[in-house]
């Protein structure tokens, strides 16, 4: 089943779009301002999704939560690729947004219903650190492979085409997953769906440590969602006005750098994953482990902050890379403290409750920090990217040490 589970985040994060999706969106003609309500729209959207379908699929089976979740991914790739106009991609972006709600925390159950029948419940974040590095290892070839794309048609879009072969290929993995990962499923749907959510919603609102967990998925990964796409900018920017390569059109050059340096953010991100037990055992646990990444988190955003005022692009590149890294170290510590406090069979619900803080907090911002970046003078243009996350940061450890007390 390992091998099952790392197939399933490897060819998950087949997503060859991903490192150049706001860079198809300038191709298509939008502002930073429209391409920051789309993604709000689509974190909305799986924000009011999320945790019903969450339910669902504990009570339904969460292996065709699974494959209508790829299904929906499907679709949305269709839309993007074929729109010309600016309401279609908020389609593609509703039907992307069904596929993600059905996903998410859906997996990780999986994962950890295994676990539980193999009596190995004491390696869930070794477990799931290892599952999602085989996620960010696919993301690294997949780069590779985008920007080879891109490099030889010259085009953004047609990326969205390639990325359905590896979601078409997921549903086949996900037939061959054993009934038992479908979980404990009820007779009664409808009320069995209510009782499920109400049940785990209580359990998220009143257990203080999973409230502090859900501020802290908020602030952490929340900001991460709003924040990491700027690199694409950024590396074009970057791109464009380096002294090589002048023999390649602007495309071209974009490719190449935007490939090379997402390659090693998920070679970097995968190995984090990969060793965030390691580093959770060094910091003396799960917890201290998170108030450490909090504390590298700050540090990271003040020094992109800097980077960004003084026009240092290779400073700017090198702390995306490295919030991408510390975001993989975070992921699978955070998981475990959550299935520490969740009960076994609502665990895909309150896993969605957890991803629907962190889109709340995503579908608020992204809207304002796109509409803030088009207002800033072209030598500070991404500076609101990095005072968001230091403020949210700061306001994180101030609040911990509250909460610790």
């Amino acid at each position: 089943m390992l091998f099952r589970f790392c197939l399933y985040g490897f060819l998950k994060n087949q997503r060859y779009f991903e490192p150049f999706l706001i860079l198809a969106f300038r191709q298509k003609g939008l502002d930073f301002a429209i391409i920051g309500l789309l993604i709000g729209f689509r974190e909305v959207c799986i924000n009011l999704m999320e945790i019903p379908t969450g339910a669902v699929a504990d009570v339904l089976g969460r292996r065709k939560a699974m494959i209508f979740s790829h299904l929906g991914y499907i679709a949305a790739f269709v839309i993007f690729a074929l729109a010309e106009q600016v309401w279609p991609l908020f389609v593609a972006m509703f039907v992307y947004a069904i596929g993600d709600a059905f996903r998410t925390g859906t997996h990780k159950a999986m994962i950890f219903a295994w676990l539980k029948h193999e009596g190995r419940e004491d390696q869930k974040t070794k477990t799931y650190g290892y599952t999602r590095s085989w996620s960010k290892l696919g993301s690294a070839v997949a780069v590779l492979a985008g920007a080879a794309v891109v490099f030889c048609v010259q085009d953004y879009v047609v990326i969205f085409w390639i990325s359905i072969i590896p979601a078409a290929l997921n549903i086949i993995n996900f037939l061959t997953y054993p009934r038992y990962l479908d979980g404990p499923r009820a007779d009664r749907l409808r009320g069995s769906i209510l009782r499920t959510l109400t049940a785990s919603l209580r359990d998220c609102l009143h257990l203080k440590p999973m409230r502090r967990l859900l501020a802290e998925s908020m602030g952490f990964e929340g900001i991460y969602k709003v924040s990491h796409d700027y690199l694409q900018p950024v590396l074009k920017a970057t791109a464009l006005s380096l002294p090589v390569m002048l023999s390649l059109s602007g495309s071209r050059r974009t490719a190449v750098l935007v490939g090379a340096v997402y390659f090693v953010l998920y070679l970097l991100s995968s190995l984090a994953s990969r060793h965030s037990d390691a580093f959770s055992r060094l910091a003396g646990g799960d917890d201290r482990g998170a108030r450490r990444l909090w504390v590298l988190n700050t540090a990271c955003f003040a020094l992109l902050a800097a980077g960004l005022w003084m026009g240092i692009d290779w400073l700017a590149i090198a702390i995306f890379v490295a919030l991408a890294i510390l975001q993989n170290f975070w992921r699978p510590m955070l998981v475990s403290r959550i299935a520490h406090h969740a009960q076994p069979d609502r665990m895909a619900t309150i896993l969605s409750t957890e991803s629907q803080a962190k889109t709340l907090f995503a579908a608020v911002a992204a809207p304002i920090v796109g509409w803030s970046v088009d207002l800033m003078p072209t030598d500070a243009k991404f500076l609101p990217v990095a005072a968001l996350g230091l403020l949210v940061s700061l306001a994180m450890l101030a609040t911990a040490r509250t909460a610790n007390k």
